[in-house]
């Protein structure tokens, strides 16, 4: 099996000041997938080129203290590709590819930190510019490779991933078009929503994002923003997945997914 974890951090000296090393040592994952990283080469120097004894690759923001993805991985990567090709976007440090192929399969796993728009309208422009960029670029992954896509997407698909959903219909993360989006990428572009090809019907156990106001980590008053978004191929092989929360180590909550890599 092929164990893959994902977080956004919030900031990678925060959440491993919060016991993430140690959770993540004893998981023993093959490959995590990190977002929101909030770090530059010289934080990570001496530091974090290792975690949980996983080497670790990364693609900075040029912005001290935003953005940033990172993978460790106890796979051996063929080539990392940092960057999907926008001058925007790359510069906001927001999609790490490493690339494992050999004779006869070619498969990626891709750590990417879509953006948010609830700072604002400007953002949001943004955010809709990134997920007009972004599509074209899956779809052509996709007639090449086999993938997996970690990350936090920033947008709760449907009704039944946030507690709070008639209340946010003009919010950011819920707005007609970002779920229009998502519906897009998984019914005509092909891509499988992991977590919800296990677990087709969860609410509140699939929550993996709480505001930092009103007790809402106490209560559950919750986002499904992380995901696992995989080709059919890749998706199958998905044997179990589990959302970690008895400790907190950001905002965001771990997500992992037990993969049959033979698939």
């Amino acid at each position: 099996m092929f164990k893959l974890t994902s977080l956004n951090l919030n900031g990678i000296r925060s959440a491993t000041s919060k016991g993430l090393e140690a959770w993540l040592s004893k998981t023993r994952a093959d490959c995590i997938c990190l977002q929101e990283v909030k770090a530059q080469a010289a934080d990570v120097a001496g530091r974090f080129e290792t975690l949980a004894d996983l080497p670790g690759y990364f693609h900075f923001a040029q912005k001290k203290g935003y953005s940033g993805v990172a993978v460790y991985t106890r796979l051996q990567p063929s080539d990392v590709v940092t960057g999907y090709g926008s001058p925007e976007f790359d510069a906001e440090g927001r999609y790490l590819e490493l690339r494992f192929d050999s004779a006869g399969a070619k498969r990626s796993i891709i750590s990417c930190y879509f953006p948010s728009g609830s700072s604002g309208e400007e953002r949001q422009q943004a955010k809709f510019r990134f997920l007009d960029e972004f599509y074209p670029h899956l779809e052509k992954l996709m007639g090449e490779r086999e993938f997996i896509l970690c990350g936090d997407v920033n947008i709760a698909h449907q009704e039944i991933d946030l507690k709070n959903w008639k209340g946010n219909r003009k919010n950011s993360g819920f707005l007609p078009e970002e779920r229009a989006w998502m519906t897009k990428l998984l019914s005509q572009a092909g891509l499988v929503d992991v977590y919800r090809q296990l677990h087709p019907e969860a609410t509140e156990a699939a929550y993996t994002w709480w505001s930092n106001r009103g007790q809402a980590y106490a209560k559950n008053v919750g986002w499904r923003l992380d995901y696992h978004l995989a080709t059919a191929r890749m998706a199958a092989g998905a044997r179990s997945v589990a959302i970690y929360k008895e400790e907190k180590f950001s905002d965001h909550a771990p997500v992992t997914v037990e993969y049959d890599w033979s698939q």
